[in-house]
């Protein structure tokens, strides 16, 4: 670069001049720091697009791997993204403030148009801005994969959680028929203990009113069926009175 002045052109503007090309150069050549971790990272970016544009299309269709599955692939992606994000949060930022930088030493140096010549701001915005538009494509790139990752992650945690739902209310609705099947058989089993200790008692009431048969004039055969029905209602009345106490 060389630098061809006026005679009349002072000491003290030339050195001004001096020193901001100096900057112009040393900010551009910090700010093209980010540009190469841009380009970089290009491989990495295309790589994750293509997963998260898998697994999205998976999730559409719902054909493929369980949604568990596709829910930590999908956290994977996250998990990547956001690592490369925090990876070059500090060096894009400095890459905007730099780019600041060149661009205002370059409206401080007041150039105007000498001879047709293209003008050193005219060769910066045709050489260097596109390399600064490559590092803010990349960054929102960066940040919209990072958004649609997080959406695609929330919207499938939901539809797991949906399934869950379904299963668990199935399990429910099947505990529900198998606590009514259990007490059905309770009330069958109750219903033979009552025909079982009603014969027993049967049984003993007979044994015990077997010697006033034949005061009374009647047989035992008699006396069994007068005292059948008042000891078969006397049983189901305590079993119902101790099914209620105990429930």
């Amino acid at each position: 670069l060389a630098l061809f002045t006026d005679a009349t052109t002072g000491q003290r503007r030339i050195g001004r001049i001096v020193q901001r090309l100096c900057e112009i150069e040393t900010y551009k050549a910090m700010s093209m720091l980010g540009f190469m971790q841009a380009r970089d990272m290009a491989g990495a970016l295309n790589d994750l697009d293509g997963q998260l544009s898998t697994l999205m299309g998976a999730m559409r269709s719902g054909a493929g791997t369980a949604a568990e599955e596709t829910l930590h692939a999908l956290l994977d992606v996250s998990v990547a993204l956001e690592a490369l994000t925090a990876e070059t949060a500090y060096r894009f930022a400095a890459t905007g403030a730099y780019e600041a930088i060149v661009y205002e030493r370059i409206s401080a140096l007041r150039e105007a148009r000498f001879l047709g010549r293209q003008g050193f701001g005219e060769f910066m915005m045709r050489r260097y801005a596109p390399a600064m538009r490559t590092v803010k494509s990349t960054e929102t790139r960066l940040q919209t994969l990072a958004a649609r990752a997080l959406r695609a992650a929330d919207l499938l945690r939901t539809r797991v959680d949906v399934e869950r739902s379904a299963q668990n209310q199935a399990i429910l609705a099947s505990m529900d028929r198998r606590a009514d099947l259990q007490l059905r058989l309770q009330h069958t089993v109750e219903g033979l203990s009552v025909v079982a200790i009603s014969y027993y008692a049967v049984s003993l009431a007979g044994y015990l009113l077997y010697p006033l048969a034949a005061p009374l004039g009647v047989t035992k055969g008699l006396l069994t069926a007068a005292v059948t029905l008042p000891v078969v209602l006397g049983v189901w009345w305590t079993l119902r009175r101790l099914r209620r106490k105990i429930g």
